[in-house]
């Protein structure tokens, strides 16, 4: 798909999203209700996605473990311009991006640190669907959730739960049998051209280095437990944004509401914009009982939180580097050409 077709469709995706999201408020009432949140609760909310950014950086120094040290400062550097192009730009570029920075000045493979990013995400989702789960089943949400809304929770976890798992069993046989793998795609040869072939085979055997780390415990120890404070921050940011404004969220009921806020961060708008909104909303409208333009204040403010503090120390570091917006389109393209992964 042409880049001017594919921005187009996401600008129109972001469009519909808020749309939808803003249709039935009131925005004289969104407004007071913003006007009324307590300042010192959204102040402390800062303070959680502070701790977010710092775990993942650490989570993130034990998943490249295998590949060589990295400093922390170096990672912290390249996350947080990371996720600044993610505010940016459409279509998650800042997830090429990260890793490409890193391995360009730590001196890795860029498609191993890819495939760093990936086993990360699959951590997230195993992490949010183990506190989902510990909501729904140890924690009273079952009984708490509207009947109607439970089944279709307990299934969508489930799913979810499939892919993590594969995911994992996928990551584990890159990582443990790469030449095995390098092998059976240069079969492909049979089918596909020799140099496709041939070129598949060698991004195979170098894409499973960077799952390394599901060969060392510790490692691998140490990253899971890591996630941990990444994704109870996040809970915590979105429950304290609720208290700000009166909405009546159990602290583990914001397991369920970033269950719901990760759908809407995949979604390829730039910075989650309108998919961020519209999760939120309904998380806490549909199995909490938040008023709408409560709602629509509280999702209003906490993705604000979430992405401009970020996306502006993002943007010093890019101009401490001599880096700008279409230098990052032209570093993402040369990532994708080297890494070969992105579509």
């Amino acid at each position: 798909m042409g880049t001017r077709i594919r921005s187009a469709l996401i600008f129109v995706l972001a469009i519909a999203l808020l749309a939808w999201f803003l249709s039935r408020a009131d925005m004289a009432a969104v407004g007071a209700a913003m006007r009324r949140a307590r300042v010192d609760l959204l102040a402390l909310s800062f303070v959680f996605l502070a701790v977010t950014y710092l775990s993942r950086v650490v989570r993130w120094q034990y998943l490249l473990e295998p590949l060589g040290p990295v400093p922390f400062g170096a990672a912290f550097r390249a996350t947080i311009i990371g996720f600044a192009a993610i505010g940016l730009l459409p279509a998650r570029v800042g997830d090429v991006l990260r890793p490409y920075l890193l391995a360009r000045k730590q001196g890795f493979n860029a498609a191993s640190a890819f495939a760093t990013i990936v086993m990360e995400r699959v951590l997230d989702l195993v992490t949010v669907l183990l506190l989902l789960a510990l909501y729904v089943l140890v924690l009273g949400g079952r009984e708490s959730l509207p009947a109607r809304l439970l089944r279709p929770v307990e299934i969508s976890a489930a799913v979810a739960a499939a892919v993590a798992l594969g995911l994992i069993a996928g990551a584990w046989t890159l990582a443990t049998h790469p030449e095995h793998i390098a092998r059976l795609v240069l079969h492909s040869g049979r089918v596909l051209p020799a140099k496709l072939a041939q070129a598949l085979s060698d991004l195979a055997r170098t894409f499973s280095h960077g799952f390394a780390v599901t060969r060392e415990a510790r490692a691998l120890t140490f990253a899971m437990a890591w996630s941990f404070p990444v994704w109870l921050g996040i809970a915590a940011h979105a429950w304290i944004i609720c208290r700000a404004f009166s909405i009546d969220l159990p602290f583990a009921g914001a397991f369920l509401l970033q269950a719901l806020l990760v759908i809407g961060v995949a979604m390829p708008t730039p910075g989650a914009v309108g998919g961020y909104h519209t999760m939120f909303q309904l998380g806490v409208t549909s199995f909490f009982g938040a008023p709408n333009d409560a709602a629509v204040g509280a999702a209003i403010v906490a993705h604000a939180l979430s992405f401009i503090p970020v996306v502006l120390l993002g943007v010093v570091f890019m101009m401490q580097d001599g880096l700008s917006l279409s230098g990052l389109h032209q570093l993402v393209g040369v990532a994708r050409q080297q890494e070969r992964v992105i579509p």
